[in-house]
C-alpha cells in the first residue's frame, strides 16, 4: 500500500499540483459521501484539468497583446444601434468559424467601437482554446517589410500562422507604396482558407484602391477576404468625444 507521504511525493513528481493540494480533503469528502474510487479520481482529475485550462488561457491572453478591458460585457450596444448584438455574441461564443479559417471584416467610421468589438470577440475565442494575436496594420506591415528585406518573410508568415486568429486593426493606415501593400497581400494570401482574420477598417472595399495601388492586387485581396467572411457595416457617428490622435 502507498502511504500518504509517498502519494504526496509522487503527485509532485508527476507535476499534478491540484491533485497534490486537494487529494486529502477530497478523500475525506469521498468517505463521507460514499464515493467510488472512480468518482474520487474523476473529481481530482477535473480539478487538475480545470487549473491547466485556466493557466493556458492566461498564457494565450498574455501573448495575444489584446488591449485590456476590451471585452464584450464592457461594450455599450445601446450607443451603436446599427450593431446586431446577437450576431456579435454568436461570433464570440462559437469558434467554429475560426476553426474553418473564415474571416470577419468590420467597417465603420472612427469612434464607433470597431476595435473594441474585434478584441472582445478575440478574447472569447481564446477562452474557447484558440490562440489569437492583436496588431495594428501599420506595425505588422513594418514587421513584414523588415522580414522581407532580411529574406525572412516566409519565416514571419509561418510564425503568424501559429495563431488561428489574427486581429488586424485599422487597415486604412497602411501606406500606399506597392512595396508595403504587397506584404499585406502576401499575409492575406498565406492565411486564405487556413487561418482567420478579423480586420477593422474605416474604408469600405470600394475605396481599397487607395490602400493597394495595384488594382489587380486590391481585387485579389478582397476576393480572398470575402470568400469565407462575415461583413459587418456600422452606420453610426462616433459616440466618443473627440480627442487628440483619436483611434478606433
Amino acid at each position: 500500500m502507498v502511504n500518504s507521504a509517498t502519494l504526496s511525493l509522487r503527485l509532485k513528481q508527476l507535476g499534478l499540483p491540484m491533485m497534490y493540494q486537494h487529494y486529502e480533503a477530497k478523500a475525506e469528502e469521498a468517505m463521507h459521501d460514499h464515493w467510488t474510487y472512480t468518482d474520487y479520481l474523476n473529481v481530482l482529475s477535473d480539478l487538475e484539468l480545470s487549473s491547466r485550462r485556466q493557466k493556458r488561457i492566461q498564457r494565450h491572453i498574455k501573448e495575444s497583446k489584446l488591449p485590456r478591458g476590451k471585452t464584450l460585457d464592457r461594450f455599450d450596444f445601446t450607443a451603436v444601434k446599427s450593431i446586431n448584438a446577437a450576431q456579435i455574441t454568436a461570433l464570440a461564443e462559437n469558434n467554429s468559424w475560426v476553426k474553418q479559417g473564415n474571416n470577419l471584416v468590420i467597417f465603420g467610421p472612427s469612434g464607433v467601437g470597431k476595435s473594441h468589438l474585434a478584441c472582445a470577440i478575440a478574447y472569447q475565442i481564446i477562452e474557447q482554446g484558440s490562440r489569437a494575436l492583436f496588431t495594428s496594420t501599420t506595425a505588422l506591415v513594418q514587421r513584414l517589410q523588415k522580414a522581407r528585406a532580411e529574406l525572412k518573410l516566409q519565416e514571419q508568415l509561418s510564425k503568424l500562422a501559429r495563431f488561428p486568429l489574427l486581429v488586424l486593426d485599422d487597415i486604412r493606415y497602411v501606406k500606399k507604396s506597392e512595396m508595403e501593400t504587397s506584404v499585406l497581400f502576401e499575409l492575406i494570401a498565406d492565411r486564405y482558407e487556413t487561418n482567420s482574420l478579423i480586420i477593422t477598417s474605416n474604408q469600405p472595399f470600394g475605396e481599397w484602391d487607395q490602400i493597394f495601388p495595384d488594382s489587380t492586387m486590391a481585387v485579389a485581396a478582397i476576393d480572398r477576404l470575402v470568400h469565407h467572411a462575415t461583413i459587418i457595416n456600422i452606420h453610426e457617428q462616433s459616440y466618443r468625444k473627440p480627442t487628440v490622435n483619436d483611434a478606433n
